[in-house]
């Protein structure tokens, strides 16, 4: 079983597999009916990590779409996966939201606080990210992103006056073990598995997330 923090204190992060891009890729693809499509990757130029992409001052060096046309990139098929990873088999792993899932950003203080609120409440949870620049991102139900203004203001917050975003469609997310520049991979704080198959609704998320984000204001 796979371990969670209830404090970003004393927040750690469980061990993650040794997989390579291609075989993670394949596997999110193969076994989550995830799309993925390929991203830039990180290349060494005189001992410093620079993005592909060729910008010096690339805000997300190695892990953002390489193509204008990602979106329709994005593949659910092992063998073009594979294919696509041969070619480039350091390219980054992103997934489009708005299609088999949305994703709820947030904070990873706040996030490891809701997460640890959710495991109490027994709630039902799908995979969470944390990504090397401390955000937390919480898989649901796609149509997230259209939801949840709506529902911050039922909770009686102002959407703005939280740092608490749903990606949905025309957005993506890194997957692990995609690197951000020098900072780090992408984690799983909860990896998918066969019991997690199933995802909640941002509804049954969107109280302890939140509460947690107003918290960290």
């Amino acid at each position: 079983m796979e371990e969670t923090i209830a404090s970003p204190e004393t927040a750690h992060i469980p061990k993650q597999r040794g997989d390579s891009l291609l075989e993670s890729a394949v596997r999110y693809a193969e076994e989550r009916h995830w799309e993925v499509f390929p991203g830039t990757w990180l290349e060494a130029a005189d001992g410093v990590l620079r993005c592909s992409c060729g910008l010096s001052a690339c805000p997300l060096p190695g892990a953002h779409p390489a193509r204008d046309d990602w979106a329709t990139q994005a593949t659910g098929s092992a063998t073009v996966t594979r294919r696509m990873w041969a070619r480039q088999p350091n390219a980054s792993i992103l997934l489009p939201t708005g299609r088999t899932f949305d994703a709820i950003d947030v904070p990873e203080s706040a996030g490891f606080l809701a997460l640890a609120r959710m495991e109490r409440m027994e709630l039902t949870l799908g995979p969470v990210t944390v990504t090397p620049d401390r955000r937390m991102l919480f898989f649901v139900l796609p149509g997230a992103s259209l939801k949840v203004p709506s529902l911050v203001r039922g909770l009686g917050w102002s959407p703005s006056s939280l740092d608490l975003t749903a990606l949905g469609e025309g957005a993506y997310v890194a997957a692990p073990p995609t690197r951000y520049g020098s900072r780090g991979a992408v984690q799983w704080a909860r990896r998918p598995t066969p019991a997690n198959r199933w995802l909640p609704d941002a509804e049954e998320l969107i109280s302890p997330l939140s509460y947690a984000c107003g918290r960290d204001r």
